[in-house]
């Protein structure tokens, strides 16, 4: 249950990502039609992918990037793969998409619309092959008590930790403690994170 603070903050946060959203679409627009071309040059397919996830009360909802794998390939949870098995199914040019995290650029989109925010928890797999689902459920609160994130807490502490039971505790600390403070602090870490300042976890 959120408390009442946090729920005036939803305000707050809501105009953020509508302002946030617009200005990055206009500024990056050049970025995206780069990423578009060299995505549809130099592999088979288009330049986007769009997967279901699930968002604010479990709610399903298209999440879109910008494709890394190959045509035909079938999408599983990249923590169930080894790096060399990762780098067979994803293209060179999404490897590097990956890397520097421009496959999340379209996301944007998801945040103008509603169905995500710029900072929450990441938004799980509707197949729940990691146990996500279940693992956020057993906290109160729990990541879907908001709209899923861009970035998220769990993901500046436990960039190289898989283990759902450890995200969804992340997750559930978010949620109560989340304010602008703690936005403003997930983001510009995110933003150095992506421009190689700072270093994974």
């Amino acid at each position: 249950m959120l408390r009442k603070n946090q729920k005036a903050y939803l305000v707050l946060k809501r105009a953020i990502d509508i302002f946030g959203s617009l200005l990055g679409i206009l500024v990056l627009s050049p970025l995206l039609m780069i990423c578009c071309l060299i995505t549809t040059c130099t592999s088979k397919g288009g330049p986007f992918f769009v997967q279901e996830r699930l968002g604010k009360h479990k709610k399903i909802f298209r999440l879109i990037k910008f494709r890394s794998m190959r045509k035909g390939v079938k999408q599983v949870g990249q923590e169930n793969l080894t790096i060399k098995e990762q780098n067979a199914m994803t293209t060179p040019w999404g490897r590097f998409m990956r890397k520097t995290s421009l496959d999340e650029i379209p996301q944007l989109f998801n945040i103008l619309t509603g169905s995500m925010s710029f900072i929450g928890p990441r938004p799980g797999m509707v197949a729940n092959s990691d146990g996500l689902i279940h693992a956020r459920e057993s906290f109160i609160p729990n990541a879907y008590e908001v709209k899923s994130g861009l970035s998220g807490y769990a993901q500046i502490h436990m960039k190289r930790n898989s283990d759902p039971m450890e995200k969804a505790r992340e997750d559930s600390y978010y949620v109560q403690h989340m304010n602008l403070w703690l936005d403003t602090k997930i983001f510009v870490y995110s933003f150095l994170f992506a421009f190689g300042v700072v270093k994974g976890r």
